[in-house]
């Protein structure tokens, strides 16, 4: 399908747009976002991915974008897309090169005054325990037997090695562990990769930052969350690191060749793919739930660090009880799912890039603490700015497959960030408002500038407009170490 900047779009609803049906496009697209977003979202041709996701077979419904939607590899960033297990394909850009990227959100039983003038050496303290940047060596390098125990235990079994505690486990998306994880598909490149990377950050939009809960919009809820006004919190952004990475290169050479044996049209080779069913399609899910895995392990491990470090600097704080972890949510992941199609529950595969699952009240896969008030979404905003927490609900598993979006989403490139901090120095500008940075690079500094970010209120706003997640709390930066 060619590029085509003026695809028009129809109003369905309060925040949902259509892109109609045309071409080789087996379904709809359908574009969650507020009016005033329209034109930005057109620039970068995000629409022409919208549409050429609609061609792949066995589609269901629509192929779907979130308010943060920008261009991506193959599938936009922000989109969403499920498939039929028994007609339906599995593709890597569909989930992209950071398997299992996610956000964890951790609260304290602190208030921003008591942390308030220890911020610097709390800072210091986590630049030194957490390691960051490209490349990185975290506190384990596991020999390969113990790195494929971890590649199917996921966060379980960072608990069971000392890293955290059980009641980490039901707060996060699958328990912290996804089933149909095989070792025995990853390349040998990929598990030595991983091997020194668990409990590591990462570069580029990566981050762990302190803030503090700064507006309430459901008083009841942000309590029950562990989010009243003024307490401290921690977010940590972080995925699969190399492991994920190899992982998706491995795939996509496998994917182009399936796509050409099974016949698929592809209207850009990034959105090769291969039957669900096919062994093509199986070994890519088993290798994908291996690096979804060492997502989940990742960010278990840096939690205790993260806890270490805020133990050493308060003192009289326990490390292993300091902070509790409100949710866990992923993004960049394929997952089997049950959902209602045409009347009908069945399972269905969903892609989600760059969103994350927002499933409603009453959802079985919520710990009985949550469940009659939906799943917590998380979404970041810009180190500039503030975050949102929302709770999923019974629309968006109508509508969206339970999904929401998974943060603000780019309107600058890298290079046009880059380009737009020269002669600036952004550490300087966030401090005046309060705000500590540190990074192991000054290229991260300029490529993840607030500017580079749609305002996130804005597109939590459109969230909520299209009632796919309702507001809880309103998150404020504090101190933000990067890569």
């Amino acid at each position: 399908m060619s590029a085509d900047r003026n695809l028009e779009l129809r109003r369905l609803s309060p925040g949902v747009w259509e892109l109609p049906q045309r071409g080789r496009m087996r379904v709809p697209g359908h574009i969650y976002a507020a009016a005033s977003m329209l034109d930005t979202i057109r620039r970068d041709n995000a629409l022409e991915q919208v549409a050429n996701v609609a061609t792949l077979p066995g589609i269901l419904k629509a192929a779907i974008a979130m308010p943060d939607i920008h261009w991506g590899y193959g599938f936009p960033i922000g989109g969403v897309a499920a498939f039929s297990l028994s007609e339906g394909i599995i593709s890597p850009g569909g989930v992209g090169y950071d398997i299992n990227c996610g956000v964890r959100l951790l609260t304290s039983r602190l208030q921003v005054e008591e942390v308030r003038p220890l911020l610097p050496q709390l800072l210091q303290t986590l630049y030194a325990r957490v390691p960051a940047g490209v490349g990185g060596t975290g506190p384990l390098i596991l020999k390969a037997p113990e790195l494929k125990r971890a590649l199917q235990g996921g966060a379980g079994w960072a608990v069971e090695q000392g890293y955290g505690s059980e009641h980490d486990l039901p707060r996060i998306e699958e328990n912290g562990c996804i089933s149909g994880a095989d070792p025995a598909v990853i390349s040998e490149r990929a598990l030595a990769r991983g091997r020194p990377q668990l409990g590591t950050l990462g570069s580029g939009n990566h981050f762990v930052e302190i803030g503090y809960v700064d507006q309430l919009f459901d008083r009841q809820l942000a309590e029950r969350l562990g989010l009243p006004l003024g307490r401290v919190t921690v977010t940590i952004h972080s995925g699969s690191r190399g492991l994920g990475h190899q992982v998706c290169e491995d795939s996509i050479r496998e994917m182009l060749r399936a796509s050409e044996k099974y016949g698929i049209y592809l209207p850009d080779r990034q959105l090769c793919c291969a039957p669900l069913s096919s062994p093509e399609g199986e070994r890519y899910f088993a290798a994908m739930n291996c690096a979804v895995n060492f997502g989940f392990a990742n960010r278990q491990l840096l939690t205790h660090q993260v806890r270490e470090a805020v133990s050493q600097v308060l003192p009289g704080t326990d490390a292993g009880s300091v902070l509790s972890v409100v949710y866990e949510v992923s993004h960049n992941i394929a997952k089997i799912e049950r959902h209602t199609v045409n009347g009908k529950r069945q399972p269905v595969c969903v892609h989600r890039k760059g969103a994350t699952r927002a499933f409603g009240p009453g959802h079985s896969a919520l710990p009985p603490e949550l469940r009659d008030c939906g799943q917590p979404v998380l979404i970041p905003g810009d180190m500039g700015r503030y975050s949102w927490v929302m709770v999923g609900t019974k629309q968006a598993e109508m509508a969206t497959f339970g999904s929401a979006c998974h943060g603000a989403g780019r309107v600058l490139s890298r290079r046009q960030a880059i380009k737009k901090a020269r002669g600036r120095s952004i550490s300087d500008e966030l401090a005046a408002d309060g705000i500590l940075l540190k990074a192991r690079s000054g290229a991260t500094i300029a490529e993840e500038m607030p500017a580079a970010y749609k305002d996130v209120a804005i597109v939590a706003g459109a969230v909520e407009e299209a009632q796919i997640a309702r507001s809880v709390a309103r998150l404020r930066p504090l101190a933000v170490l990067k890569g």
